[in-house]
């Protein structure tokens, strides 16, 4: 009875906040842009305003041409002084929190400022949302009846100097409410483990004997997870373990390739799916309706967007638009301006409108080649400097090459599938492989993390192609020539399968 209780006042306490989504929805780009001016008005002491005028700028245009668009490169620099203990640089109240991630060309990690307004106004703000959006569309729910598991990144967060960094996930953790807390497991103590295999277990004897009805975390971890708690309990499905489970709130990486996986091991008809789309930088976008495949835009979480068609991007010196000119069925790069400190930031991510009223969109993929299936974020510099080393530890050299998943299935685990034509081919191809996948750990720490211990990613599997496979290719699709290019990384395997039939 109490814990009825305790569901009806949080459900009740969350459901409020709809009313308060209804102004951007009914007033979007006048929200976006009060909202810009805002963030300008607040920011223009500090040293990154006075550089760029942030105190003159009264119009769109005039920030567009006054503010540089830029990538992480760009900025790093004033977040390193940052977390030395610099402040009022980018963002005027005290930036003691950074979120790290890998995707950076230039090292192994990137660290984005997090500010107690992005941490209060963004990111706690959407995981209320999140479950406001369920909770109205779905006014029956017993979510609060029982608890949700909440499966977060692999990092504690670190105290250096004076600022702490850590997975957002673990950053997040650090600073829930009390009533997230009280709602969910695993507990904190366990969150916040680092060592995934000890975390796994931990996990496991925290929620199998607890009344699970709620599920949050990237999908391909979370498959792993599941596994292991059919393993441990000897059940045939989830819903043996965890009757009263309805709903799996997930993001981080595409969906579609563990449909399946799921629908197998959660064996219910009206079992509801929830897609979210955050990164450290900021959440953006949630499902809003019930089986949707479009996503929300939440425009009143700190961060004014801005948009670069993909097919006039160029990098830091393309144009882009606000959200007042976008149109749907176009590509966009997005360009975001935040809360915590960044301005016209690209994410690099690609998203494309499904509707104009309101804004929705669904995630169509990066600015640049990348494969991440399962949360690796691996980038075309990580794959070509990886080569690089190998190739130089093996005596070899690549004529041609294309990588794309092996995606997880049942038991199995997931995987990269590697197609490599050689000039010169390397004595022992497994020892070529096993020098590729140590280059790849030490120069991305995401796919390092999905390696450890066989946990999500296997070793590699690399195929020695025969020669001119890929002019055979190529030729049979009648693209040869300089304009045609072999595909490097894809998210897919129908470059792979096409090529293996050849």
């Amino acid at each position: 009875m109490a814990f009825q209780i305790i569901n009806s006042i949080i459900s009740w306490f969350l459901k409020k906040r709809k009313h308060q989504m209804e102004l951007f929805l009914k007033y979007p780009n006048d929200v976006q842009e009060e909202l810009l001016f805002k963030l300008l008005h607040t920011a223009k002491n500090t040293e990154y305003g006075k550089e760029n005028g942030f105190a003159f700028i009264k119009t769109y245009a005039e920030f567009a041409e006054k503010v540089p668009i830029q990538k992480y490169e760009s900025f790093e620099p004033l977040i390193e002084r940052c977390r030395k203990g610099e402040q009022n640089l980018f963002w005027p109240t005290k930036i003691k929190w950074f979120a790290k991630s890998s995707g950076t060309t230039n090292a192994k990690s990137k660290f984005i400022p997090v500010s107690d307004e992005a941490l209060e106004y963004c990111h706690m703000k959407a995981g209320k949302d999140m479950l406001c959006l369920y909770i109205n569309n779905n006014p029956k729910t017993q979510l609060f009846v029982g608890k949700g598991l909440r499966l977060g990144g692999s990092s504690e967060v670190y105290k250096d100097n004076n600022s702490y960094f850590g997975d957002l996930s673990a950053i997040i953790t650090e600073n829930l409410p009390f009533w997230a807390d009280f709602s969910s497991t695993p507990s904190q103590e366990v969150a916040l483990m680092s060592e995934w295999e000890t975390k796994m277990e931990a996990i496991i004897e925290e929620t199998i004997h607890e009344d699970i009805t709620s599920l949050v975390g990237v999908p391909s971890w979370m498959l792993v997870l599941l596994q292991r708690v059919l393993h441990r309990t000897g059940k045939n499905n989830i819903l043996e373990v965890w009757p009263n489970l309805e709903v799996y709130f997930h993001g981080g990486v595409n969906f579609n390739p563990y449909r399946e996986q799921y629908k197998k091991i959660i064996p219910k008809a009206d079992f509801k799916y929830y897609e979210t789309y955050n990164a450290s930088e900021g959440f953006f976008a949630i499902q809003d309706r019930n089986g949707s495949k479009e996503l929300l835009l939440m425009l009143d979480y700190g961060i004014f967007y801005e948009f670069i068609p993909m097919s006039q991007y160029k990098g830091e010196n393309s144009v882009a638009i606000p959200i007042s000119k976008v149109e749907k069925g176009i590509d966009y790069a997005l360009v975001i301006t935040t809360n915590g400190g960044l301005w016209r930031y690209m994410i690099g991510d690609t998203i494309r409108f499904t509707s104009l009223e309101p804004y929705r969109i669904k995630i169509t993929g990066r600015t640049r080649h990348y494969i991440n299936v399962f949360g690796e974020e691996l980038n075309i510099e990580n794959v070509e400097d990886a080569l690089k080393l190998t190739c130089e530890k093996t005596n070899s050299l690549i004529k041609e090459y294309t990588v794309g998943p092996i995606f997880m299935d049942g038991k199995e685990k997931g995987g990269h599938e590697w197609i490599i034509e050689f000039a010169q081919k390397p004595e022992s191809i497994n020892y070529f492989t096993e020098i590729l996948d140590n280059s790849l750990k030490s120069i991305n720490s995401d796919y390092e993390a999905k390696r450890y211990k066989n946990m999500t990613l296997t070793l590699p599997k690399v195929h020695m192609a025969r020669e001119n496979l890929f002019y055979d290719w190529l030729k049979k699709k009648d693209k040869l020539g300089g304009q045609h290019k072999v595909p490097r990384l894809s998210n897919t395997r129908n470059f792979l399968e096409e090529l293996l039939t050849l």
